[in-house]
């Protein structure tokens, strides 16, 4: 489950990074289209929420903090991001290069996430270790 946590979190590292440093090759890979100045510094704040997120769900060395939180807030952002990435590939023609990669990664990882929240879900609060 830690490790599952790290690769959530460290993936959304490198986007937020990708987001803040320049927003327009991340939509131009993703959507295949370019944003206007002020999507561009929404974007920016995304990258931000991003990199906060990713402090927030990154697993504890600490043996007696909880990861259920954590485990909550990745598996909800992965499996909205997966449903919008298909939506949005479904419901608009132009896409970019990453979108279905992406959204088939974020996709898997709602799924194993999911699969850890069920096996912890109804028994004893899963720790870090």
């Amino acid at each position: 489950m830690k490790r599952l946590l790290a690769l959530a979190a460290g993936t959304e590292v490198v986007t937020g990074l990708a987001l803040i440093v320049d927003t327009s090759i991340v939509t131009r890979l993703l959507f295949g289209g370019d944003l206007p100045g002020p999507g561009r510094a929404l974007g920016t704040l995304a990258g931000l929420a991003l990199l906060a997120l990713a402090l927030a769900c990154w697993p504890s060395r600490d043996a007696t903090g909880s990861v259920r939180p954590a485990l909550r807030a990745m598996l909800l952002f992965s499996l909205l991001v997966a449903l919008y990435l298909i939506y949005w590939g479904v419901a608009n023609g132009a896409v970019g290069i990453l979108l279905w990669p992406a959204a088939v990664f974020h996709a898997v990882l709602a799924l194993l996430l999911a699969r850890v929240w069920l096996r912890f879900g109804s028994g004893p609060r899963p720790r870090v270790a």
